[in-house]
C-alpha cells in the first residue's frame, strides 16, 4: 500500500494542527500516512525552507503530501501554498466566515491557545499537575481531601495516565490508589480513601489486556500471570459493586476518552 506523507504545519506549538489534522485522518484509516509535524513556523525565511520540504517529499513520492496548517500569518501562509500539496488551513477554511457573521476583521496574529496568555489558567493547570504527582499510586494522603476525583484500580489500569491528563487539561485535582492484594482481600475499602468514598471513581481493564501490559513491564512475573490479572479485576469490580462506586472499563477507550467520561459522571468542571 503507498504511503501519503501528512504534514502539520503550526506557528505555534502545531498540537491544534495535529488535532484537527488527525481529526480528519481517521475517515480514512483504511490508508496509510507518514506524519512530520513542524512547529513555530512563523516567518517568510521558515515558509519558505517549509515550503522546499514539501516540495522535496512531493518529488520523491507518487503521491501528493497533505499539508493541515494552523498559520495565522497571511504572508506565511501564502509562501507555504507554493509548496506541492494538498492544503488545508484551518484560518483560510474558518476566519472569513467568522468576519463575515461577526463584522469584524480578524486580527491574524499568532494565537495562545497553547501558550501563557492567561498566568492564572496556566497557573491552575500546573497546581493540579503537581498535586495528581504528589497523589500519585497512593504516595500520599496529605490534603487528600483537596482531590477532584480519587481514580481507584489495580496495577497499569490506566490511573496515573488519566490524572495527568485531567489536570493538565482541565485543571482538575485528581488523585489515584492503587488497588493491591491486601485492599482485594478486605470486603471494606482502603483505609487511606475511606473517608472520601464520594470522590472515588474506579478503573477496570480486561485482563488479557492487563497481561499484556504488565508482562511488558515484569515478564514471566506472577504479577503478570493471567490467573492473577483476572483475580485482581474480579475483586476489584466486586469492590466497585459493593460500594457503590461508579467504574469504567479502560481496555478500548483513549486518556481522551477516559477524562471526559470521568468528567462527566463525576459531574467535575473545567477549572479555566
Amino acid at each position: 500500500m503507498s504511503v501519503r506523507t501528512a504534514f502539520f504545519i503550526s506557528d505555534r506549538t502545531g498540537l491544534t494542527s495535529e488535532s484537527l489534522g488527525e481529526a480528519l485522518l481517521d475517515q480514512f484509516n483504511n490508508l496509510t500516512f507518514k506524519r512530520a509535524t513542524y512547529p513555530f513556523v512563523d516567518t517568510p525565511e521558515k515558509a519558505r525552507e517549509m515550503a522546499a520540504v514539501i516540495d522535496r517529499t512531493a518529488e520523491q513520492s507518487t503521491l501528493r503530501p497533505l499539508v493541515f496548517e494552523s498559520i495565522s500569518n497571511p504572508e506565511v501562509r501564502e509562501i507555504i501554498k507554493t509548496g506541492n500539496a494538498l492544503h488545508i488551513n484551518f484560518f483560510d477554511a474558518f476566519l472569513g466566515i467568522m468576519e463575515q457573521e461577526l463584522g469584524t476583521p480578524a486580527r491574524n496574529a499568532i494565537g495562545k491557545s497553547h501558550g501563557i496568555s492567561d498566568t492564572r489558567r496556566y497557573d491552575a493547570r500546573m497546581e493540579a499537575v503537581n498535586f495528581s504527582l504528589s497523589h500519585d499510586d497512593g504516595i500520599s494522603d496529605k490534603n487528600l481531601k483537596e482531590a477532584d476525583v480519587i481514580l481507584m484500580g489495580v496495577s497499569r489500569s490506566g490511573k496515573t495516565p488519566t490524572c495527568l491528563y485531567l489536570a493538565l487539561q482541565y485543571g482538575i485535582r485528581a488523585a489515584n490508589y492503587p488497588l493491591i492484594p491486601d485492599d482485594l482481600e478486605s470486603t471494606d475499602l482502603p483505609r487511606m480513601v475511606k473517608p472520601y468514598k464520594d470522590k472515588l471513581f474506579g478503573l477496570t481493564i480486561q485482563p488479557e489486556r492487563l497481561q499484556a501490559i504488565r508482562h511488558e513491564r515484569r515478564p514471566n512475573s506472577t504479577y503478570a500471570k493471567i490467573d492473577t490479572c483476572r483475580s485482581e479485576v474480579a475483586d476489584a469490580q466486586a469492590m466497585f459493586k459493593r460500594h457503590g462506586i461508579p467504574f469504567t472499563n479502560t481496555t478500548d477507550k483513549s486518556v481522551e476518552e477516559l477524562a471526559v467520561n470521568i468528567m462527566q459522571a463525576c459531574r467535575l468542571n473545567r477549572r479555566f
